[in-house]
């Protein structure tokens, strides 16, 4: 089957031009002016972007967390992704029984997903302890399954301790793989949710005031430097969300330290701690880390167009704010951790980044397809529109403009953070291996269609 994208500006992560697009059996064939192909389907993209498919590197489908399950499975919450433009994810397994080996969870996500997911999708392997076992485990996962990467939390049920840590830095140096970090300070912030409860200060507000910016900046700097022990082992920092936490990144890459790679999410740029401030409706914005200030928001900006922060992600892991999320009330702490964010990050990226000046449209695809991909061994497969890619577009019309709603929208959770955010710009049809799955915000697609990704090695990886 041959598809033809006309008349369309091509956006690269170095360069934008009209041309055409020549699609074949699920793979991009060329790119060039006025191409032909006999018999190929035509699709006409004038006044239009042509990007490379999103990458979100960081979602929880299906995950199971205390007493609560996120309501979007690997069936609604990747047609969510697939309208809003992204159509490869990298899943975050949830924790398995206690003890368990790192292959329960890989099988369990196997089930979890296969047959479901409508975009194609991989794993990242989760650590709940350390051992012979494990690491050993570390390794022959990668090479089995392509599972080249492993989160570890420093905070919550199955934190690991920073002896934990620099045995999985070494470990993962020897096999290549890279080690993704929840980094808060497990003790502070602990501490601070028991005094506040017991001070009576359990709205909403007290979740952001329980993790104050510098329990990221300790943890992030206390992993740089363990990494950097372990002979400047691969580490990847989730879901930064502090200046403190970018100056930390800063000073270790001023002073030489490789092999890191950073990531904020869409939450932490656009939405604020003022969030917090209605008792009921701040329920919505209770995740970890959590909402922070202006200031944050705008260093964070500037480490997207300085190139400190490499990708924006989500962290997608949504509840219900008429039913999960109500039992915060009366106690911020008893909210299940997580908001939706997978379906809204291309539109609200492109609108409050490129629209409103502060990245190019070329950084938006270093940012969102080209680099997530580069740090978890799917390049240049995914994120890119060059020959032999798979073909994965998005095209995106500039001057749409468009209300945020979450009446408009496609997983199963029953709200959005961004209600009401007008937008600039807006998607108008999504291509997953050449076949379209949305058109005019309708999913098309089948479910299923999705392939798992066996990835290789992260560019973190390479020295």
């Amino acid at each position: 089957m041959r598809t033809i994208i006309k008349n369309g500006t091509i956006v690269t992560e170095s360069e934008t031009f009209r041309g055409d697009l020549l699609i074949e059996d699920g793979v991009i064939k060329a790119l060039g002016a006025d191409l032909c192909a006999d018999g190929a389907e035509v699709i006409d993209a004038a006044g239009k972007y042509v990007l490379p498919g999103a990458v979100d590197v960081h979602t929880h489908m299906d995950l199971q967390a205390g007493a609560h399950r996120a309501v979007d499975d690997f069936y609604t919450g990747t047609v969510a992704a697939a309208c809003g433009g992204t159509t490869t994810i990298v899943d975050h397994m949830a924790f398995g029984p206690k003890g368990c080996s790192l292959w329960h969870q890989v099988e369990e996500y196997h089930r979890l997903a296969d047959g479901k997911a409508v975009i194609d999708y991989g794993f990242h392997g989760v650590l709940q302890h350390v051992d012979e076992k494990i690491l050993k485990e570390m390794g022959e996962i990668a090479e089995k399954e392509g599972i080249t990467s492993f989160k570890a939390y420093l905070t919550y049920d199955f934190k690991l301790s920073d002896a934990d840590m620099f045995q999985l830095f070494q470990q993962a140096k020897k096999d290549g793989v890279v080690i993704p970090i929840h980094c808060e300070n497990d003790g502070v912030v602990n501490y601070l949710r028991a005094y506040y409860k017991s001070q009576g200060c359990t709205d909403p507000i007290y979740h952001a005031k329980s993790r104050p910016a510098r329990c990221e900046a300790e943890a992030v700097g206390r992993m740089l430097q363990i990494a950097a022990m372990a002979g400047d082992a691969p580490l990847y920092i989730v879901h930064l969300s502090t200046a403190a936490g970018l100056d930390e990144i800063r000073r270790a890459k001023k002073h030489g330290q490789k092999n890191v790679g950073v990531e904020t999410c869409t939450q932490y740029l656009v939405l604020t701690e003022d969030a917090y401030k209605d008792p009921q409706e701040g329920l919505k914005a209770i995740m970890s880390p959590p909402l922070r200030t202006e200031k944050d928001c705008e260093a964070l900006w500037k480490g997207l167009q300085d190139g400190v922060i490499d990708t924006v992600a989500t962290d997608h892991c949504p509840f219900n704010f008429k039913k999960e999320k109500q039992f915060g009330v009366g106690d911020f702490t008893a909210c299940p951790n997580g908001a939706p964010g997978v379906e809204e990050r291309l539109p609200v990226m492109y609108s409050e980044g490129v629209a409103k000046g502060r990245l190019s449209i070329c950084d938006l695809v270093r940012l969102l397809c080209a680099e997530p991909s580069r740090m978890y061994g799917l390049y240049p497969r995914k994120g890119n529109l060059q020959p032999g890619a798979d073909a994965d577009v998005v095209i995106l019309d500039p001057d749409r403009k468009h209300v945020l709603t979450h009446a408009d929208m496609h997983g199963a959770v029953d709200y959005t953070c961004y209600e009401g955010l007008e937008l600039q710009g807006a998607i108008d049809m999504v291509l997953s291996h050449g076949q379209v799955v949305v058109k005019d915000n309708q999913f098309v697609g089948k479910k299923g269609d999705g392939r798992y990704l066996k990835r290789g090695k992260s560019v973190l990886c390479q020295d």
